[in-house]
């Protein structure tokens, strides 16, 4: 009975009624014009594709497994991890200050503490103040690890970078002043291959450490994942732009 209703609430909220509307549109239009009818069923199912979780699921089980951490971290040689950001909220209170991380550079930077713990290495956090009304990433990722227990000449930060290029390049620069060869790197699963690229193109070969899941490996149908869903839609969304991100990255280099 909940998966019922949850089923059938998707059709009367957004997205599910827009889908709703456009087949009713179709419906009309198919005795004025069908192939206006066929065209807007067309993009109709489009769009549907796009807000349900079976979809979404595969197409990011798809990106978010094209890395995998080492099965030992202990023996992987790294000598610093790179933690990459992902936004921040500023004036706002935490518990040892004001500014927080969003959920994703969150869950980032709980995996780079453990991974630090168990390392001994020290943590390159990247990410600058991308809006004027964004918090200053890499400066309250650096207080969040000190009340995390990360001693603070285990932190360094780089502060410039607004997008995933910049992040490469900004610490890239840091880790050759350092004399650092074999960083550990740590963002995103979805976002780890495009990252990748970025430092291969700065002459690095991070090892990969995605984190921060968002789907499951191998998962299992059940019809509720047919219902129009805006967190399906997000998901389907985050995917085609990591893709096209990739392509631009791949052709100029930025």
């Amino acid at each position: 009975m909940v998966y019922a209703l949850k089923f059938g609430a998707s059709w009367i909220l957004p997205p599910g009624i827009f889908i709703v509307l456009a087949l009713a549109l179709v419906v009309k239009l198919f005795r004025i014009n069908r192939k206006l009818s066929v065209a807007v069923l067309v993009v109709t199912l489009i769009c549907y594709l796009l807000c349900i979780s079976f979809v979404a699921e595969r197409l990011m089980g798809w990106l978010e497994e094209m890395h995998t951490p080492p099965a030992k971290v202990e023996t992987s040689g790294a000598d610093v991890i790179v933690l990459l950001g992902g936004g921040a909220i500023s004036q706002v209170p935490d518990v040892d200050g004001v500014g927080a991380l969003c959920a994703s550079p969150a869950n980032r930077l709980l995996t780079a503490v453990r991974l630090q713990k168990l390392l001994n290495v020290p943590i390159l956090v990247s990410g600058g103040q991308v809006y004027s009304d964004s918090g200053a990433e890499a400066e309250i990722s650096a207080r969040v690890l000190k009340s995390l227990g990360v001693p603070e000449d285990k932190i360094l930060t780089e502060t410039k970078s607004i997008n995933t290029a910049q992040n490469a390049r900004y610490s890239a620069a840091i880790l050759r002043e350092n004399n650092f060869t074999k960083p550990l790197l740590v963002t995103s699963a979805f976002h780890m291959n495009r990252a990748m690229l970025n430092f291969n193109l700065q002459r690095f070969k991070p090892i990969a450490y995605p984190t921060d899941f968002t789907v499951a490996h191998n998962p299992t149908f059940h019809y509720t994942k047919l219902r129009p869903q805006a967190e399906a839609l997000l998901l389907n969304v985050t995917v085609l732009q990591e893709l096209l991100r990739t392509c631009v990255t791949e052709v100029f280099g930025i």
